[in-house]
């Protein structure tokens, strides 16, 4: 990239983040587009969520950026507290982002899961997630709406062996190339320091994302 360098003299770092922060309704519309052409073939939807820090974790107790709207939170895979945000999303068993939301970094997966259903999405289907989700409360709510929830039992569960399906958790795990690919696009890297930049740089991210599965479809017809 540095090659390129002479040929763009005088750019403004600042002047390109704000220019970039004015396209958000633009990437918006264009994501939101996308979705409405998207036929989801399979029956089930898989429902995740991710941590995005924003500081080192030496910092949690007196980091001054996002005060009010992040929080710190526990990320599980790497044992470890963090402040920042949480980013659930709903994707197709082929692979498809279809919806996201940014909450709280302590807030628990099950409680945003009924508020992002909510939005339009394919009715009766089963809705796949890890133990996170296992609700009673949240699998009633869900199927009110339309929605079957599965979750695998933990170990220790009666009922465990004969409940953990091996093929809908193999399924329910193709969610992690999604956030393998938002994380490769920086998603939980995101290093914006106001609300509208950190909304535009996941926005960017997620819209990759969806055109890198759109890309992939025409290349398999």
């Amino acid at each position: 990239q540095r090659r390129f360098c002479k040929f763009f003299v005088g750019l403004s770092h600042s002047r390109f983040n704000r220019r970039a922060r004015m396209l958000l309704p633009l990437i918006r519309c264009i994501r939101q587009a996308w979705n409405q052409e998207v036929k989801t073939a399979g029956e089930f939807l898989i429902i995740d969520s991710f941590p995005v820090p924003v500081c080192q974790p030496v910092c949690n107790y007196r980091v001054k950026i996002f005060q009010g709207v992040a929080d710190i939170g526990y990320k599980a895979t790497k044992k470890v507290y963090y402040y920042g945000f949480k980013v659930h999303a709903i994707v197709s068993d082929d692979g498809y982002l279809l919806d996201y939301a940014v909450t709280k970094a302590s807030v628990h997966d099950a409680k945003e899961t009924v508020e992002l259903m909510i939005n339009a999405h394919p009715a009766n289907h089963y809705l796949l997630g890890d133990e996170g989700y296992l609700s009673k409360n949240l699998a009633t709510n869900l199927k009110h709406m339309g929605y079957v929830l599965w979750t695998p039992y933990r170990k220790n569960m009666q009922g465990a062996r004969r409940h953990n399906d091996h093929q809908l958790m193999a399924i329910r795990r193709s969610i992690e190339s999604d956030f393998s690919l938002l994380s490769y696009y920086n998603a939980e890297n995101n290093r914006a320091r106001s609300p509208v930049g950190f909304q535009q740089r996941l926005e960017i991210a997620i819209l990759a994302v969806c055109r890198a599965w759109h890309l992939s479809s025409l290349v398999k017809v």
